[in-house]
């Protein structure tokens, strides 16, 4: 019994990398097509490619300008794969098999508790339907709100289609745009466009757990009377993490930054006291997966570059549209830290023990993205000497934490630099543990059940 979960596991992380390869060479198929180009010509493959795979792995990273390469229908193309690729692959197959009147079937059932890591086969159908609706309906508020601002510049049917996508991209955590190649430059202290864009993206990176959670957390207080604090205090532990952990970063990267750039001419010096506030606000949320831009990258200090890397190498929660290590696994592991360092045995969070296993997973999810940070910085270097090393660094993790930041090279990547980004996407999209999993071809992970001997080795 235990080897046949074992083999229907790795089967389960196959069938997500293939549909996410699937998605990505339909897409890329579907914009080299003349139709898919606003001048009507054959776009180069791999810039097809790229955008395809950006698209479908939410990254946000581009070859060509989105508002003035595509047309219609290939900004359609996009936006579709956007919506895919950030609610994934499982839930569209489970979506569809529903419109199209099929039974969720076990198998299909248990792809999607691996897919999302519950612990639970019961009501995980209902679980996808509250999930898409949810999104849908937080998409569309904003891109009701996004109106407002596109309307009056666009028209009215261009703006729907420009507010349409720009909801869609930010919540998805994708941040492609329609506005041009500056993104959101012109809008850098706009309290309107400011407070949408960070609310979808925050509210995408969470994660579909936590929503549910602090919609019951209000639900106690205006049904039951209950005092907030304590319906806090009934949240789970998960949650609980996620919020603190998300708050504490946006709060902390936003003083920094604030720091490191309000004298900075080339980025937010000459912006007002107020400009310079949602700047640093807007910038320390975008840096976890989100790809917007208020202020040029390329223009950083090489502090703020250094404190851009770690949070796009932190990211999102687990569960929502964004990429990274995860929030919960960094904080797992400081906690793990401080257990060693006060000389307990069990690391303690919230008054629970957590067990070994989470803080091995957390660790061997740190590892492995540091190992494809430094194999594709390695061939970046390889094969774009005429970059330099921060450049280079800052578009590798932005494509491996699918961020979709950029410095400014990436349209004039060669092939093989544009090869390596668009592994590093696809990768930072499922995850380390998913790709080594995948990888993992022979199956043989049986679980290992004689001790050996203890041995010592020095740290």
């Amino acid at each position: 019994m235990e080897n046949k979960k074992r083999s229907y596991e790795l089967k389960t992380v196959q069938v997500i990398g293939l549909g996410f390869l699937i998605l990505i060479f339909i897409g890329s198929i579907l914009l080299s097509l003349p139709i898919a180009s606003a001048d009507g010509s054959w776009t180069p493959y791999i810039d097809a490619l790229f955008t395809a795979t950006s698209s479908s792995c939410v990254t946000g990273l581009v070859t060509v300008v989105t508002a003035h390469h595509w047309s219609f229908f290939g900004q359609l193309v996009i936006l579709i794969m956007i919506q895919m690729g950030g609610l994934g692959v499982v839930s569209f197959t489970t979506l569809l098999l529903i419109i199209a009147g099929k039974r969720i079937k076990m198998k299909e059932r248990i792809l999607i508790q691996e897919a999302y890591g519950y612990d639970t086969l019961t009501g995980l159908v209902r679980m996808v339907k509250k999930m898409i609706k949810g999104s849908l309906i937080v998409e569309g508020i904003g891109a009701l709100l996004y109106t407002i601002v596109y309307i009056p510049r666009y028209g009215f049917l261009k703006g729907i289609w420009v507010s349409v996508f720009t909801s869609v991209s930010a919540f998805c955590n994708a941040g492609m745009d329609l506005i041009g190649a500056d993104s959101m430059m012109g809008y850098v202290d706009h309290p309107l466009m400011n407070l949408v864009t960070m609310g979808l993206i925050i509210v995408g990176g969470l994660g579909f757990i936590v929503w549910w959670d602090i919609i019951a957390m209000f639900r106690r207080v205006h049904k039951e009377k209950m005092s907030l604090r304590m319906s806090w205090r009934r949240m789970t532990l998960h949650s609980k993490l996620v919020i603190t952990v998300t708050s504490t970063l946006i709060v902390v990267g936003a003083v920094l930054f604030f720091a490191l750039e309000h004298n900075n001419p080339l980025t937010m010096g000459n912006l007002s006291l107020g400009g310079k506030i949602w700047a640093s606000i807007f910038q320390s949320v975008t840096l976890r997966t989100a790809g917007f831009a208020s202020i040029d990258q390329s223009e950083l200090t090489s502090a703020s570059v250094l404190l851009g890397c770690v949070y796009m190498f932190i990211g999102g929660s687990p569960g929502g549209t964004a990429g990274g290590v995860k929030t919960t696994t960094i904080a797992l592991l400081a906690y793990a830290v401080l257990a060693i360092i006060s000389g307990k045995d069990d690391v303690e969070l919230g008054r629970r023990r957590i067990r070994i296993s989470n803080v091995m997973k957390g660790l061997c999810v740190v590892l492995l993205q540091v190992a494809f940070l430094m194999v594709s910085t390695f061939l970046m270097c390889v094969f774009e000497p005429g970059l330099t090393i921060t450049e280079i660094i800052y578009e590798t993790f932005s494509a491996l934490g699918t961020v979709g930041l950029s410095m400014g090279i990436t349209e004039g990547l060669s092939l093989a630099g544009k090869l390596v980004i668009i592994g590093s996407m696809y990768f930072g999209r499922l995850g380390p543990i998913t790709v080594a999993m995948i990888m993992n071809v022979s199956g043989k992970n049986r679980k290992i059940r004689r001790r050996m001997p203890d041995g010592k080795i020095l740290v």
